[in-house]
């Protein structure tokens, strides 16, 4: 897909405008036609200038720049939502330690300046799975030994919508045996919801999340961040480059380095994989079947 110029200071990459279609419609239209004004706004306000070409995912767009100073950053302008609402805060509590350091931010826009890592080595880059697993164990180890700061969201209040939905849900499941797992998923959940935990939860360190940086081997970058329990934050790192025969060896060693019990990481990792269920069914698509298969390694 082309790029779609859409002003004279920056040039939004055609898969960010469709996405923002996609996933936001009206909003996220107009979230994409603000951002040349957006980003001539925040390069003045903070004294910065541009420093090469610009790089996006999924929600936001990404500008290399350099601060007044000459010291290197990278400015993230996002749409507001429910995900990216902690995300300064979270950046901030972490203050550095396993994560992206947060320079500047604005409450409003979610606007961020961030210190810039390598974004050509991530540890989606490492050829060996467990090197990476290994390196996802002690970031995790390091974010979640946070206390959530105030005002996230909580993983109390997600796991009793997601019990809400699951009778629903269950109807909407054709083939028998994936019914049976996302019914087990929420009885597992319904044994953890009364203790959902107050740690700080990144929620979304795949490995995609990992990069490269000076000052430290690996750091953390773009939290989707609640307040909850540990165990809610290891599927990414057993459904990502997923290997069936090392599921159990990657939960042991996640669980061994975040110091976790197995029985409870379990039931909440099983909670991860209902709602990843959740949200294909109300997307109309079956669910996904590499965290199923990750779900019936962990119920077995």
């Amino acid at each position: 897909m082309t790029a779609s110029i859409v002003g004279p200071v920056i040039e939004v990459p055609g898969e960010l405008a469709a996405s923002q279609e996609k996933f936001n419609g009206a909003a996220g239209r107009a979230f994409v036609a603000g951002l040349p004004r957006r980003a001539e706004e925040f390069l003045r306000r903070w004294e910065l200038r541009r420093d090469g070409p610009a790089m996006h995912g999924l929600c936001a767009l990404v500008l290399p720049v350099r601060r007044a100073g000459g010291g290197r950053a990278v400015l993230k302008l996002q749409l507001p939502d429910e995900e990216n609402a902690g995300e300064a805060a979270a950046l901030g509590a972490w203050a550095g330690d396993g994560a992206v350091r947060l320079l500047e931010h604005d409450g409003p826009t979610r606007t961020l300046l961030l210190e810039r890592l390598d974004e050509r080595r991530a540890l989606t880059g490492v050829p060996d799975a467990r090197a990476a697993v290994e390196v996802l164990a002690v970031l995790l180890a390091r974010l979640t030994s946070v206390p959530a700061p105030a005002g996230l969201r909580r993983l109390g209040d997600i796991a009793q919508r997601m019990l809400q939905r699951a009778p629903w849900a269950l109807g909407r499941i054709p083939d028998v045996a994936d019914r049976r797992l996302v019914a087990d998923c929420a009885a597992a959940v319904r044994e953890v919801a009364a203790e959902p935990g107050d740690r700080l939860l990144h929620w979304d360190l795949h490995y995609g999340n990992v990069l490269a940086a000076e000052r430290a081997a690996w750091l953390a970058i773009d939290p989707k961040p609640l307040a909850g329990d540990p165990g809610f934050d290891l599927l990414p790192a057993l459904a990502d480059r997923h290997d069936p025969a090392d599921t159990a060896w990657r939960f042991d060693a996640l669980t061994a380095a975040l110091g976790l019990d197995r029985e409870r990481a379990r039931a909440w990792t099983l909670g991860r994989v209902l709602q990843n269920s959740l949200w294909d069914i109300a997307e109309g698509r079956p669910p996904e079947p590499v965290r199923l298969a990750v779900g019936r390694a962990l119920r077995a």
